[in-house]
């Protein structure tokens, strides 16, 4: 059984890597992986104070300093902006997955915490279809195809419908803000660029650490930000400008160059994590088993390292020695050259 969840050291790029390769090895060897999505119900302020007391002690944190925190929830009231409580579980089989079900929500009640039985909900992803009923106590989850964690949308089909998905949302933002900020003749094209980069990037590219891109997704992209970028320098597909051209004239980078080398960014990042960190430990496992007939999907680390070689000329047997170097490794992804327009 496997648990994801924040931690205090790691963000959601760490969980969602973890949970796409853990499908990506099962899937290619036909093994089913049996997941519950556990949502928790009001899990920020339900926590009984005591409780956290205990666990400062277990830690070795001293009285006075115990003291000190126990200070700042003396008369105080908080209001919740943002919370993560997300919770996967995940098992070989649905009998070891409604054992660690149990087990988690046993010592969440423990802690005064309560699973939410609407919000929660069970998957399996096999290229077979497989029932998987679990319950919480006597209410059973109901069970999807897809789920949507931290932001990234799960499904059998791999990435791509999430890819696809986050297209739609970045053309959903420019629609919105087409009149008002990209067309707008009296707002600064500084104004449209930072616009540009603070929401409709973030929107079109979130979860990108665990894209495979194909030459399709890789010419939708330049689709999705070329639309943005000609409408915000005044032009349309009729003036016939290059995309090249476009970005020259704006200062903008290619967004695909900006994708890849946060990819191989990300690659670093990986192979120096000390052992022991779950992300490290399922880009090192190598998974076993017979292959069903047909093509496979290409792996994120093989496509990974095929970007290194093609950008950068280092071989798969020399990239973790080199991306094992931060400084040196960080160098080398600042020189990058963008990959020739599409299309």
């Amino acid at each position: 059984m496997w648990f994801l969840s924040w931690a205090w050291n790691s963000g959601p790029a760490d969980q969602l890597y973890t949970l796409s390769r853990v499908c990506e090895g099962a899937w290619e060897f036909a093994q089913p992986v049996h997941m519950c999505f556990v949502d928790l119900e009001k899990a920020f302020d339900c926590v009984p104070r005591g409780v956290q007391w205990g666990v400062l002690r277990e830690y070795g944190v001293s009285g006075p300093l115990i003291q000190a925190v126990r200070s700042l929830y003396d008369r105080c009231q908080s209001l919740v902006r943002i919370a993560g409580n997300d919770v996967v579980l995940l098992a070989s089989s649905a009998r070891d997955l409604q054992l660690s079900l149990d087990w988690f929500a046993a010592t969440r009640e423990a802690a005064g915490m309560k699973i939410s039985t609407s919000k929660s909900e069970a998957m399996v992803l096999h290229r077979k279809k497989v029932e998987c009923l679990l319950r919480v106590k006597e209410e059973i989850l109901p069970q999807v195809e897809e789920f949507k964690y931290l932001g990234v949308l799960f499904t059998s089909e791999g990435m791509e419908q999430e890819i696809d998905r986050r297209i739609g949302a970045a053309s959903a933002v420019m629609r919105t803000l087409h009149r008002s900020v990209v067309v707008k003749r009296e707002l600064s094209r500084k104004a449209k660029l930072s616009i540009y980069r603070l929401i409709f990037v973030p929107t079109l590219t979130y979860g990108h650490e665990l894209w495979v891109m194909t030459e399709r997704t890789r010419s939708r992209i330049q689709a999705a930000e070329m639309s943005f970028l000609r409408r915000a320098a005044g032009l349309s597909l009729r003036d016939r400008v290059r995309s090249s051209a476009i970005r020259e004239e704006l200062g903008v980078e290619p967004l695909l160059l900006c994708v890849e080398r946060s990819q191989m960014r990300w690659l670093g990042h990986l192979v120096r994590m000390p052992p022991g960190c779950l992300p490290n430990e399922v880009f090192r496992a190598c998974p076993s088993g017979r292959r069903p007939p047909g093509r496979p999907r290409t792996r994120w680390r093989d496509y990974v390292s095929r970007l290194v070689w093609e950008h950068l000329g280092i071989p798969p047997d020399e990239l973790e020695e080199v991306a094992g170097e931060r400084e040196v490794w960080a160098s080398l992804l600042s020189l990058l050259p963008p990959r020739p327009d599409l299309g």
